[in-house]
């Protein structure tokens, strides 16, 4: 290998340019000597005490003997740094292969070949990120117009930007690249909401992925086939007295009891569903039998499978943790959390996180009706990184006995935060809609 990281230590010195280590990105990691190493350090604290100023060649000598100085480099930083860096990429590679890290990693996912590739896969990552060097950094307003205008001109043609209409008006629409965080107390509706969400994007034409930790797939089919004959309105439901159009019931599907003519319309309804929804959805439920990896790479994974436009991780807190390098308190679910946001950027896609709310004392009215009350921002539970990473976040109450519910916004980068709609909540049969108020509030109704 080279001698590059004496080369480019003698240059800063010659040319008193520290600066260039640090515009370079530049760390004593990357010097393959002890020597070099050692003559960075001081060449780089000696001018953070004096100013910006480089030693010079006699007092760097002095202080680290071993650093072989050479006089009048010519070659460019970026040269120099190319080389540097290919000569740390070298050393850390050759430590990855013989160093035991690959056994290692072996022993622990022997047993799982995915997560053993997914973390070999990601060592070579890292190896590669710190040493690649940085052609420039940003994009310049002035010299890189076009290539905003190729970004504009796929968003234009719908090839980049996707957006997907919620079911709820002040949510408004899912813009891809972002991640959205539903929270509710347990048993409140939470898992229902970020279905429908899930359900109206498929109708418009959304790959769907649903990761369900906590259910078998009949169930979460189940939920899904009732909510979409919900939109049909194949049936009539009578809430509070009130005839509206509904879906098929969702405990005798359950139970497998529906009676005659209604498993005729059922069975003729799944039928038509492969032409009649313009999207589709995929999903992994808790008895899947191949589903014993859930890791935020797995997820990665499994939307390049099935393509996906819109993921729904029910819930987050029963993901595989990620190593918690950062040693505090929380920092593995912390550092979930943030990966998950990266790949939802990454990838393009929305991603609909589920997480629990605090749990609280609960207000009833005085003939026993419990009030319903959205979770506030700070009830976010399991990890508060969640609610930084969201785009939307977005708090949930509901009570099916009043057939009634609650849909806010507690974070909201647009604004909106503290809006909030009021439901007819009766998932049971496959209503979840919102109230309409005004002149056009009659027809949601079946008089």
């Amino acid at each position: 290998m080279s001698n590059a990281g004496t080369l480019i230590l003698s240059k800063v010195i010659d040319e008193n340019n520290v600066n260039a280590l640090a515009k370079h990105n530049v760390t004593s990691t990357h010097f393959k000597s002890e020597a070099d190493r050692k003559a960075h350090d001081f060449i780089v604290e000696y001018s953070e005490r004096n100013g910006g100023q480089a030693p010079s060649y006699a007092t760097v000598t002095d202080n680290v003997p071993d650093f072989f100085y050479v006089p009048d480099v010519s070659d460019s930083y970026e040269y120099l740094t190319r080389r540097l860096y290919n000569d740390a990429g070298l050393t850390e590679f050759a430590e990855f292969v013989s160093g035991g890290t690959i056994q290692t990693l072996f022993n622990e996912h022997k047993n799982d070949v995915p997560a053993l590739i997914d973390k070999l896969q990601s060592e070579l990552d890292n190896i590669r990120k710190r040493t690649s060097v940085r052609e420039k950094v940003g994009t310049d307003i002035k010299t890189d117009t076009d290539v905003y205008l190729a970004e504009y001109d796929r968003r234009k043609s719908g090839q980049s930007f996707k957006t997907w209409k919620s079911k709820f008006s002040h949510i408004g629409e899912y813009v891809s690249g972002n991640m959205y965080v539903v929270y509710g107390k347990s048993g409140r509706g939470k898992s229902v909401i970020a279905m429908e969400e899930a359900v109206e994007a498929a109708t418009q034409g959304a790959n769907v992925l649903i990761w369900s930790m906590e259910m078998p797939k009949f169930e979460i089919m189940t939920r899904i086939y009732v909510a979409l004959s919900g939109r049909k309105g194949l049936t009539v439901a009578s809430l509070n007295g009130v005839d509206m159009s509904a879906g098929f019931d969702a405990n005798d599907v359950r139970k497998g009891r529906l009676a005659d003519e209604f498993e005729i319309a059922y069975r003729a309804f799944l039928d038509n569903l492969n032409s009649e929804l313009a999207g589709n959805i995929t999903v992994r439920a808790v008895d899947d039998d191949d589903f014993d990896t859930r890791t935020v790479a797995q997820i990665k994974s499994d939307i390049i499978a099935t393509e996906a436009d819109f993921v729904v991780i029910d819930p987050t807190y029963y993901l595989d943790l990620e190593k918690n390098t950062s040693k505090t308190t929380g920092g593995d679910a912390a550092a979930t959390s943030l990966k998950l946001r990266r790949i939802t950027g990454q990838m393009g896609v929305v991603t609909i996180a589920i997480t629990q709310a605090d749990e609280k004392d609960t207000a009833h009215t005085e003939d026993g009706t419990r009030e319903l009350e959205l979770p506030q921002r700070k009830d976010v539970s399991k990890t508060k990184q969640l609610l930084q990473d969201a785009y939307l976040l977005i708090a949930v109450d509901t009570d099916y006995k009043q057939a009634r519910g609650l849909v806010g916004l507690n974070k909201g980068r647009d604004g909106g935060e503290g809006d909030f709609v009021e439901i007819v909540y009766a998932p049971q049969v496959g209503i979840v809609k919102q109230i309409r108020t005004g002149a056009d509030s009659v027809d949601q109704f079946d008089f």
